[in-house]
């Protein structure tokens, strides 16, 4: 084993001067290097590269797949210096890797004592049973997995938790379930049904997740993810009425405030609408929660730590906790959930498995879901569905083997909210297949002109540039009006109670204007980055004498996202909010409080906000918009994928526009997907 030199070190200086690397990355590296002094320059290599794989969203640092393709790791180098190729950085790992073998690599990071190894051992049994090393080889002989320990730690409570609830079946009562499951489900007239439909997936989905444990309902945008949950708990809650049992103390939850919001509005409807049993209607609606909070507020957020006021000694108090957008939930996350579930405790997950994964570390729903769309249901889970349903599945979803996790799996597979506009399920549809070209959507395009636009940006007159001016206008025709009726305050009264009601009233009908357009943007930075299309907008709409003049911080109309938690203020990373002038008061923000009402916020009291006139794709995962419009750079980079052209057109209900100049790195980003190394399988498996 090779002595560590400072050679290693300063190439790990260098590519963090590229950019290539995090300062944090290298940091890390010298740490371990200052405590294991004699460490091998391969290992401090691997330190540094799990830690910037985290940074990537990646749990862990996949060997086999770094010895087989190096020059994914890294970032390629930005404005390199002259002299400086982009994968500078790249090619020069790619040499020190260069043949080295698995076992050679295994054998040197087992040597060290920084390491802990378990492969092929992977348990959760205590943590008094295991060691202190910072990073843990864990995984196969075939597929080594290098942590930090506390990931590592983080999939061990998430598969010993699930792999618990999976263990555990619910009985359900025949009568009483094919009752209630009739009045939930009524038949579908003739006029309103699916014909290529064999299955009601909705009810499938409602019967797994009532026997399960743990269950997961996915499913992609309008195929009715809510509505079968608000019936589930129907179902669940009849049950317990008819067995003369207190109702089930329900929580309801999201991984952002936006996305808590919407869910809160969509379960408030669907309960006021469902079919129910006239005997249990009311004792029913009354026993479903319609407030749905954030994740971090239900699990009580301690402010300026990593910690939550619920955990395995303090669990929450609740017999059931749904988790909503599930795809935008990290490892860590999961983790700090199922350790404050008390055993007792059901957990239901909702959401899309191809949308984006969560900004953070991991991607629990895709990592559970990977077989959602074959089910592997055994026979006799069939049999069961069947005797309770008369629900039939095809053969091509039965597999004897299937795992306990498939059993508790259900994919809705049929959108309702396109029947209207089919244009965005079918490039939605395109786009997620993996075989879509600029050339196919090209052709949707045209076909459902409609709904659908691909603006195309012109190169501007001197060629080295794009032309942005097409972007200005629409993004000018999509934000005029909820800026119009932000210019339009109540007329105030001496009743000050019917003053607030009223400017309650018109914040909230400027939200709904607000809400029919949203551009969307893939990066940050550079032209295409939200700096540069938030001032490109604002300075558009000013000519449009919507905005004022000059260059203020703070003016009516605009609108804000909150970046990081504000618990004296009730808001968290996600919520948007609105600038509005109140009448002989000042400016102040308005945030819907999620009850159909309005906190009003002093500017001055807002820290971590940032102008959403542009909003990166990721930020607005739990959203939807009339009218969505998504440009990508004229440039490829990692970021670009079809999770993300995806999740970009879903946040669509009617309309959606692609916006880009480059054919090429179009293509780039369809055949681009997001693979994250995690060790997260294999759960519910014998």
């Amino acid at each position: 084993m090779s002595t560590a030199s400072p050679a290693v070190l300063s190439q790990l200086t260098t590519w963090v001067e590229l950019g290539a690397l995090r300062s944090l990355d290298l940091a890390l590296a010298r740490f371990i290097a200052q405590q294991l002094p004699h460490s091998s320059e391969l290992l401090l290599l691997s330190v540094a590269l799990v830690s910037e794989r985290n940074a990537h969203g990646h749990v862990c640092l996949d060997l086999t797949a770094a010895l087989a393709a190096p020059k994914l790791l890294l970032s390629a180098v930005k404005n390199a210096p002259d002299g400086v190729s982009e994968n500078q950085a790249r090619d020069e790992l790619s040499a020190r890797l260069t043949n080295l073998s698995l076992s050679a690599w295994l054998a040197e990071l087992s040597a060290s004592g920084a390491v802990e190894t378990r492969i092929s051992s992977d348990t959760s049994d205590g943590d008094s049973k295991l060691g202190d090393t910072p990073l843990v080889l864990a995984g196969s002989a075939e597929r080594p997995l290098l942590y930090l320990r506390r990931y590592w730690l983080y999939e061990q409570k998430i598969k010993a938790a699930l792999n618990l609830r999976l263990a555990v079946h619910h009985s359900l009562p025949n009568a009483p379930t094919q009752r209630l499951l009739a009045a939930l489900f009524p038949p579908v007239s003739a006029t309103v049904a699916v014909p290529e439909l064999a299955t009601d997936w909705q009810k499938v989905a409602c019967l797994l997740a009532a026997r399960s444990h743990f269950a997961i309902i996915t499913g992609g945008p309008g195929t009715g993810k809510t509505t079968t949950v608000v019936k589930l708990l129907a179902l669940l809650q009849g049950l317990r009425l008819t067995n003369q049992e207190a109702p089930l103390q329900i929580h309801l939850a999201a991984p952002t405030g936006k996305a808590a919001a919407r869910l809160s509005e969509s379960i408030a409807g669907s309960v006021a609408q469902l079919p129910l049993p006239s005997d249990l209607a009311e004792p029913l609606r009354n026993s479903i929660p319609k407030e749905v909070t954030t994740l971090h507020r239900l699990l009580g957020s301690l402010p300026n730590t990593r910690h939550f006021r619920h955990h395995a000694t303090n669990p929450l108090p609740t017999d059931l906790v749904v988790v909503d957008e599930a795809s935008m939930m990290d490892v860590e996350m999961m983790a700090q959930l199922v350790d404050a579930l008390p055993g007792h405790a059901r957990l239901i997950l909702l959401g899309d498995k191809d949308q984006l994964a969560s900004v953070e570390a991991g991607s629990i729903l895709g990592d559970l879901c990977q077989t959602a769309d074959v089910a592997h249901y055994t026979p006799t889970t069939q049999d069961w569905i069947t005797q309770l349903s008369n629900e039939s599945l095809s053969d091509e979803f039965i597999d004897p083997k299937g795992s306990a996790l498939q059993q508790a799996t259900c994919m809705l597979r049929h959108s309702y909210r396109f029947s209207a506009h089919p244009g965005i399920g079918e490039l939605a549809h395109q786009v997620n297949s993996g075989l879509a070209t600029p050339a196919s959507l090209t052709a949707i395009f045209d076909r459902q002109s409609h709904s659908l636009h691909n603006l195309r940006l012109p190169a501007a007159s001197n060629q080295y540039f794009i032309d942005l001016a097409p972007l200005a206008r629409l993004a000018v025709a999509g934000y005029q009006d909820y800026l119009t009726l932000a210019k339009r305050p109540p007329q105030l009264t001496s009743d000050p109670d019917a003053n607030v009601a009223a400017l309650n009233s018109w914040a909230l009908a400027v939200f709904v204007a607000h809400n029919q357009f949203q551009l969307l943007t893939a990066v940050r930075q550079g032209t295409f980055g939200i700096d540069n299309l938030n001032q490109l907008i604002f300075k558009a709409l000013q000519k449009k004498q919507l905005l004022p003049d000059g260059e203020p911080l703070w003016y009516s109309g605009r609108p804000l996202l909150v970046t990081r938690n504000d618990y004296s203020l009730k808001l968290m990373n996600g919520d948007i909010g609105i600038c509005l002038y109140w009448p002989g008061v000042g400016l102040r923000v308005a945030f819907p409080d999620g009850e159909q009402g309005i906190r009003w916020v002093l500017p001055s009291r807002l820290q971590g906000v940032e102008t959403v006139f542009a909003m990166t794709v990721h930020k607005s995962q739990g959203s939807e918009f009339t009218h969505t419009a998504l440009v990508l750079p004229d440039y490829g980079n990692p970021v670009l994928t079809k999770e993300l052209i995806y999740t970009g057109i879903t946040r669509s209900k009617e309309k959606f526009t692609l916006i880009h100049s480059k054919d090429a790195v179009l293509q780039q980003a369809l055949h681009s997907q997001v693979k994250r190394a995690s060790g997260l399988t294999k759960v519910g498996e014998v």
